[in-house]
């Protein structure tokens, strides 16, 4: 994901089978809240079933041979001519990936680490929305929504659940447990694909705060990097009752004084300090091809992200010359961090399975066409990781969140912090919420 951009400036193998199985790995989803057995799929609910239906995710075996079959016959483009990254993903880095991808890479695995949580399906607004939904152990524990951006998912949330949920067992205080919710956007994943236009980020933010209440919260916080960022942000602008306070790990509002200098392509201006000169140099350097091309023609990539999985995930590993360095590194042994190699593909297989990279490539299309409104007053935490696509100074996240709670700079983590570095970044949250309890 990326900071906005105004237009101006700019099948049936393959379906995954979510079936209704409660399993003792569940919990109650919520106090009150209905709950139905279900064998419809995606898109089965009514638009007025407001019940909550427990699911359990099955790839259809065929799936995954058309997956290793399509593997199997890429046809590989040649060579890029320079040394580096600078003309995009390497081809070795690619080949690297793929035979790993088609001889060892066991989705079954990721299938067993899902069903081994409380997943969970609601509709809302006409959208069936699928959720992780676990329990602390711990009494009096805060409810937590968390959101994945692009190219992330549900997966790169996994690795959090228990240091957040369990935080004796990792650490932490029996007083600063969470309740975690994890959904899927819109799009993304498990969650229906929607049909029609206005599925942007302040609509999903108005169906979170939707689906905490269908769970029976009252108070919670939310918590967000990369589109997961965006969306907190557009819930602190509605400011729901109930919403205690969000906590982000990426800023999107540069200063618009700065972000006017940076489309003019000028030097740093004077007078910044030096942590803003950083910064700036930082946004300034960053490749937005993704980001033009998702905001303007999701439709045109979307022929190549479903029809080759070879292409979807090169397009996926593009995104940041940091996490890009991070993910082929995985492939060639030396992993950083929780990115795994198994990990990774765990996360482009989802994509592949549910043939979702068109539909997630819209929410830039979606955002680039709306004009947030509302100042952001509820209490907010900031965490820098120092991967991230630009480490943004105090006083630049104080100029969009004045009623900053919590900043803090870490010493490792990059854009994917929360899959990357877990025990660190539920630490990080733990703290950042710690005086809302």
């Amino acid at each position: 994901m990326h900071v906005r951009i105004a237009i101006a400036s700019l099948a049936a193998i393959g379906t995954v089978v979510l079936l209704a199985t409660p399993s003792d790995a569940q919990t109650v989803p919520a106090a009150k809240a209905p709950v139905k057995d279900s064998h419809e799929g995606r898109s089965g609910a009514s638009a007025e079933d407001t019940s909550i239906r427990p699911y359990h995710v099955k790839v259809p075996q065929e799936a995954l041979d058309d997956l290793r079959q399509r593997l199997a016959a890429t046809r590989w483009p040649d060579q890029e001519t320079v040394a580096d990254q600078s003309q995009g993903v390497q081809l070795a880095t690619m080949k690297e990936l793929v035979g790993y991808w088609r001889t060892d890479y066991d989705w079954r695995k990721a299938e067993a680490r899902l069903n081994a949580l409380p997943q969970f399906a609601t509709t809302i607004d006409g959208v069936d929305i699928y959720f992780i939904h676990v329990r602390s152990r711990h009494p009096n524990a805060m409810p937590l929504i968390m959101t994945h951006g692009w190219p992330g998912s549900i997966i790169e949330l996994l690795n959090v659940i228990d240091p957040l949920t369990n935080p004796t067992a990792h650490g932490g205080r029996a007083e600063d447990a969470f309740d975690i919710v994890i959904p899927s956007m819109p799009g993304y994943g498990f969650s229906g694909r929607p049909t029609t236009t206005g599925w942007n980020p302040d609509r999903i933010a108005m169906a979170w705060d939707a689906l905490m209440k269908r769970l029976g919260y009252t108070r919670y916080v939310s918590q967000g990097g990369d589109w997961g960022a965006k969306v907190s942000e557009a819930l602190a602008r509605r400011a729901p009752e109930g919403l205690l306070g969000i906590h982000m790990n990426l800023l999107l509002n540069i200063p618009p004084e700065i972000a006017r200098s940076i489309a003019a392509g000028d030097p740093a201006p004077a007078g910044l300090s030096e942590k803003e000169k950083a910064a700036y140099e930082q946004r300034k350097a960053l490749a937005l091809a993704y980001l033009i091309e998702q905001s303007t023609r999701p439709q045109t990539i979307g022929y190549g992200l479903g029809d080759s999985p070879v292409g979807l995930a090169a397009w996926m590993l593009d995104h940041d010359p940091h996490s890009y360095q991070q993910l082929a590194q995985a492939f060639e042994g030396r992993p950083e961090g929780s990115l795994t190699r198994d990990q990774i593909l765990d996360n482009i297989t989802l994509y592949w399975v549910t043939n979702t990279g068109t539909s997630a490539a819209r929410l830039y299309w979606e955002n680039a066409r709306v004009v947030y409104k509302g100042q952001v007053s509820v209490p907010t935490g900031f965490t820098v990781f120092p991967g991230e696509l630009w480490r943004a100074p105090r006083n630049w996240v104080e100029r969009t969140y004045p009623n900053l709670i919590y900043f803090n700079e870490v010493d490792k983590g990059g854009h994917f912090a929360a899959w990357e570095q877990p025990e660190l970044f539920a630490a990080e949250v733990r703290a950042a919420f710690r005086s809302l309890r």
